[in-house]
């Protein structure tokens, strides 16, 4: 792996990875040091080598919710489904796709007999039906090492000093005092995303400048707000010493990371997952976007569900294999995808993503029907002079909205020209409105999302 230009982590870093979060792991009932460990030898596996053992975990992962689970029980009878004679990943195709709405209907069937401590979670919500879903220890324990693998590639670890622009209510909501000592203890601080005032914006600036941070993380969006924020008022972050962004949670555009890594004097690595599906890729140095193939298992399936090849776009679709207590099985994320079937530089026998082109409902569809990304529409606006930010919604194929938040050299005779602009992607018959706006309001989760279509439905 290249590591040229990452500094090692400092002595309290190593304390506070090697043993303090060891303890706080074993204190949870977590296996996330030994998951570690063995991530860390796994990912220099050959390909066939990880294919193989992640065939062999799958077989074992459903032979026991086929066993355990009353859902799948009932699914692999009624389909005279064997789990027990499951050679490969391509055998899942003989079981449904698992949808949001499946998992809504059978929530209390989908836990698995006998099971431990479950957390109850839920998805944001974007598309107007949060998902309430379990997770068992573990599945936390393996989400916990696959991304402590993947931060350790870029030389930081847990207990280097991190600043997290993060905007979830399951993090704003559990600051209490053990929290606070736990953030203290591995230098985590959380900085809000839920509002980016010029005030606030400014407070982010100080703290950055006051206690130097090696690492970020946050939604891609929010870090650029903070960059942006920074150029604009003339004070420097690119001399705080941070080493790595890393974002998340949306769509990473070039621009946001040219942004980011111009300001802050850092890489920026992204990363792929969520709350529901688990942490499924990561972006290493050299560039790779690596999935966590040892716990999860994923599929780009086109609109009729049948896989796709490598290189060709559709939904992620994952399988994964630490969720025995809760399953979740060939689980459909809404997301759009391409798999590579390239090796990367780096030397990691971990399959990639050659690509991750956003949600579903980051794309549009025309009057025709024609459907396309949302990137056909942000072209129309990113460029124009005096627009510091934009938001659009598609409220129907007959009517898109454009949210403007307009600065200095803005002119009023530009909104024809975005109008017209839409309309030649859109169809010459579509209304489209714009909108001054003093600011663009966060989603209820804080991320900032610059294309929402409700005229394609996700699944």
């Amino acid at each position: 792996m290249s590591t040229a230009g990452l500094a090692a982590p400092g002595a309290y870093t190593r304390f506070a990875s090697g043993v303090l979060f060891a303890l706080h792991e074993r204190a949870k009932g977590h296996a996330s040091v030994a998951l570690r460990e063995r991530l860390e030898r796994s990912q220099w596996h050959t390909r066939a080598e990880i294919e193989s053992e992640q065939a062999a975990r799958l077989r074992e992962f459903l032979v026991e919710i086929g066993t355990r689970v009353p859902y799948y029980r009932e699914l692999f009878s009624a389909r005279a489904f064997d789990p027990a004679r499951v050679v490969s990943a391509a055998d899942l195709r003989a079981l449904p796709l698992l949808t949001k709405a499946e998992i809504r209907a059978h929530a209390e069937r989908m836990k698995a007999d006998g099971h431990g401590p479950l957390a109850r979670y839920n998805t944001g919500g974007s598309s107007g039906q949060p998902l309430v879903f379990y997770i068992g220890k573990a599945r936390k324990s393996h989400d916990v090492a696959a991304k402590w693998r993947a931060t350790r590639w870029w030389g930081v670890d847990i207990g280097d000093r991190e600043a997290v622009v993060w905007g979830s209510p399951i993090e704003h909501g559990t600051q209490d005092r053990v929290k606070a000592w736990r953030d203290r203890v591995f230098r985590s601080t959380l900085l809000p995303a839920f509002e980016m005032s010029e005030s606030r914006l400014d407070e982010f600036v100080d703290w950055l400048r006051a206690h130097r941070p090696r690492m970020l993380f946050g939604y891609p969006s929010a870090l650029t707000y903070i960059a942006q924020h920074a150029a604009r008022t003339g004070r420097r972050l690119d001399d705080v010493g941070v080493q790595v962004a890393f974002v998340t949670s949306e769509r990473l555009y070039d621009e946001q990371r040219a942004v980011i890594a111009a300001a802050f004097g850092c890489r920026v690595a992204n990363g792929y997952g969520g709350r529901d599906a688990g942490f499924i890729a990561h972006e290493c140095p050299e560039g790779g976007m690596h999935l966590s193939a040892e716990d999860i298992v994923v599929e780009i399936v086109g609109e009729d569900g049948e896989p796709l090849p490598a290189g060709r776009a559709g939904e992620i679709v994952v399988t994964h294999l630490a969720t025995a207590e809760f399953p979740f099985v060939r689980y459909r994320t809404g997301d759009v995808g391409v798999l590579d079937d390239g090796a990367c530089a780096c030397g990691r026998g971990l399959p990639m993503l050659r690509e991750i082109q956003g949600r579903t409902t980051d794309f549009v569809v025309a009057a025709d029907g024609t459907v396309m990304h949302g990137l056909a529409l942000i072209y129309v606006i990113r460029d124009l002079p005096g627009i510091e930010g934009f938001k659009v919604t598609q409220e129907s194929r007959q009517l898109t909205r454009v949210e403007l938040v307009s600065g200095p050299g803005f002119d009023d005779a530009l909104v024809p020209r975005i109008v017209a602009g839409f309309r030649q992607r859109l169809g010459a018959e579509v209304e489209v409105r714009v909108e001054r706006v003093a600011a663009i309001a966060p989603e209820k989760s804080g991320k900032y999302r610059y294309i929402v279509s409700h005229a394609l439905a996700p699944s």
